[in-house]
């Protein structure tokens, strides 16, 4: 895991004239902000599933149901990205119907290298994954004894 210093800094660098790692950035965030989603998980979330201020989804691993409180840095995010015509709400599978489990997995494996990447601009003595973006957000809300 990184503390929170790490987490800001990587939320705040500024990465307009890198597309590419710009949006594994937001990826990233998207995960801590939405306690440590897996990227599976965002990659399938619909539209359909924020409602109401709060966002449902299944975990694909365990199928148990989780709710999280949407709030204004999730949104910021969301209206980045350019998903009109898709049922998704990240714009991680972008051909609806169309192999759906490729895209997942060439976003996923395109995402972590470009996440490795900023992780060695800022210094960072670990990869820089997904994951690390679930594991800081247990590590950060277990020491602030939140759940």
């Amino acid at each position: 895991a990184v503390p929170l210093k790490v987490i800001r800094q990587i939320r705040d660098m500024d990465l307009a004239l890198f597309p590419a790692m710009d949006f594994a950035r937001d990826i990233f965030m998207f995960s801590f902000y939405t306690r440590g989603m897996s990227f599976i998980d965002m990659a399938y979330l619909k539209k359909k599933d924020l409602q109401n201020g709060i966002l449902s989804y299944r975990r694909q691993k365990t199928g148990q149901q989780l709710f999280v409180k949407w709030e204004k840095p999730m949104q910021e995010l969301i209206d980045k990205y350019d998903t009109f015509d898709t049922p998704y709400l990240l714009p991680v599978i972008r051909n609806n119907g169309v192999d759906e489990w490729h895209q997942y997995q060439n976003a996923a494996h395109r995402i972590n290298r470009n996440l490795k990447q900023i992780g060695k601009q800022i210094g960072l003595d670990i990869p820089l994954t997904t994951y690390v973006a679930r594991h800081a957000w247990a590590s950060i809300a277990q020491s602030k004894n939140t759940k």
